[in-house]
């Protein structure tokens, strides 16, 4: 399943600061940035769960803010994107 995860982290001390880094990378675990705390990952149901689970761990509820979108599949008729496009399609042939 396509997700669209946004999260706003309170950052006015260090523990925030903390948090928003490990929230960023539990995000990069799954997916890749599109922008600078939005997420969008490919994710199996069990993936899913994990991710959720990993992020309701590190947020605080009384101060960050979590979303997660489930995408329509395929996202790409479903998703406009205008500017500069910085992600890659995660499901295409890699070749290093």
């Amino acid at each position: 399943m396509d997700l669209l995860v946004a999260y706003d982290v309170q950052t006015t001390d260090r523990a925030g600061q903390r948090r928003l880094r490990k929230v960023a990378q539990a995000c990069h675990a799954y997916g890749q940035r599109v922008q600078n705390s939005v997420f969008e990952c490919e994710v199996n149901d069990t993936q899913y769960e994990q991710l959720v689970h990993r992020l309701q761990r590190i947020i605080d509820e009384n101060e960050d803010s979590l979303r997660i979108y489930r995408l329509r599949e395929p996202k790409e008729s479903h998703v406009d994107v205008y500017g500069r496009r910085l992600t890659h399609d995660l499901g295409a042939l890699l070749v290093i």
